[in-house]
């Protein structure tokens, strides 16, 4: 078979997207392409139980099931994986995850594999660019789901997640987005708390109350910022991602580390800052929207503010300028 013709007598399609946040949601762009190329597929995710609530709210998917990423030597963990894949029956699979461990789920299927769009050894329509690991994540899961025949991917559409806000969740008139967050095992990635706290100081002058966002991994990092700017309001532990994305459509600005929810933020076109140390590439990984930049220093301890400031006043829409 082609590698670009389009499978046309498709009656079910799983789609494999385990994880991180950001991966997830800068995904949603090629499975939004395949429900519109099915229309009338039993479409089925395959994810971690933290994005559950994403992929049932996204009305792409007629079921949601979820991996417990059993290891290899857990016999019957597999078995039970082996399970569910074959009782899903799908005709197509779409891996978007495109690591080892999801490209070996298709030997679960054996003796009957179905058809496979990824990097999987015996994919019918493999993604095979060679510099596949150099392109930017979303520019490589659009030329992914190009070798299946689908020509328009259109950029993550996350309207569906914006709604009603907790009564508890009142909001200033006009405020910032501070995201100091990461991931714990990656101090590295994160702008230091004081720092955003003196960004705080700043923003008020501009007529904008920062608020801070984050689960209570951050709550160090908030009360850092609260400290130089006790201005600031910490919505830490309070939001869903829902209720992020809502609180983004709001905003007036964000500035955050390479983070998660900074792709979520970015994804409702809040104009924002994302800042970069060595660690990671925006590159490969960068935050999308109509009004992103990036701002990199190997070490984010050495970013001063006035630099930050500078750089948000260039943003398309940034109320600074």
């Amino acid at each position: 078979m082609n590698a670009y013709s389009l499978p046309r007598d498709i009656n079910r399609i799983l789609i494999i997207k385990l994880g991180a946040l950001g991966d997830f949601i800068q995904a949603i762009g090629p499975m939004q392409a395949a429900r519109e190329t099915w229309k009338d597929a039993h479409i089925t995710l395959l994810t971690t139980k933290p994005f559950r609530s994403l992929g049932q709210a996204s009305g792409i998917f007629d079921e949601v099931l979820i991996d417990t990423r059993p290891p290899l030597f857990d016999i019957g963990g597999i078995l039970k994986l082996r399970k569910l894949l074959r009782d899903d029956g799908a005709d197509l699979v779409i891996d978007l995850q495109t690591s080892d461990r999801s490209g070996a789920y298709q030997r679960l299927y054996w003796p009957r594999r179905p058809l496979w769009s990824g990097i999987a050894p015996g994919a019918s329509h493999p993604h095979d660019n060679k510099d596949r690991d150099r392109m930017h994540t979303v520019d490589r899961q659009r030329e992914q789901l190009a070798r299946l025949g689908i020509a328009a991917v259109k950029p993550s559409d996350l309207s569906f997640l914006a709604g009603d806000l907790s009564a508890d969740l009142e909001l200033p008139d006009r405020f910032a987005l501070l995201v100091p967050g990461g991931a714990p095992h990656r101090p590295e990635k994160r702008w230091p708390g004081p720092l955003f706290g003196a960004l705080g100081l700043q923003l008020l002058e501009h007529g904008l109350t920062p608020v801070i966002l984050g689960t209570l991994a951050e709550e160090k990092a908030a009360e850092e910022i609260l400290e130089t700017c006790p201005q600031a309001r910490s919505l830490i532990g309070k939001t869903s991602l829902m209720e992020i994305a809502t609180i983004a459509g709001k905003a007036s600005i964000a500035i955050g580390n390479d983070t998660g929810p900074m792709h979520l933020i970015t994804s409702m076109n809040c104009p924002s800052l994302v800042l970069y140390s060595n660690a990671s590439d925006p590159a490969l990984c960068g935050q999308r929207g109509n009004s992103v930049a990036y701002l990199r220093e190997a070490n984010l301890a050495n970013l001063t503010v006035d630099m930050v400031l500078e750089t948000l006043k260039t943003l398309p829409r940034s109320p600074l300028s």
